[in-house]
């Protein structure tokens, strides 16, 4: 749309995107394409899932070594 000659306060009322919400976009975003941000995001959430199974067998490793020194 901005390509089209709309200015960007138009813009963001259509796509109903604050201006902060944009800046923030912009900043985070800034010169990738659609294809490098839908890259970065799936990395992002695969690194959180990963993180969680980490956290997990932690607490498990700990539990079964609590276990086994008798202490239950």
């Amino acid at each position: 749309m901005l390509n089209a000659s709309k200015d960007l306060a138009s813009v963001l009322q259509v796509l109903e995107v604050s201006e902060s919400t944009y800046q923030r976009w912009r900043k985070q975003y800034g010169g990738m394409k659609s294809v490098e941000a839908k890259r970065l995001k799936q990395l992002e959430d695969e690194n959180k899932r990963l993180k969680k199974l980490v956290a997990d067998l932690s607490l498990d490793n700990k539990m079964l070594k609590y276990i086994s020194e008798g202490n239950w």
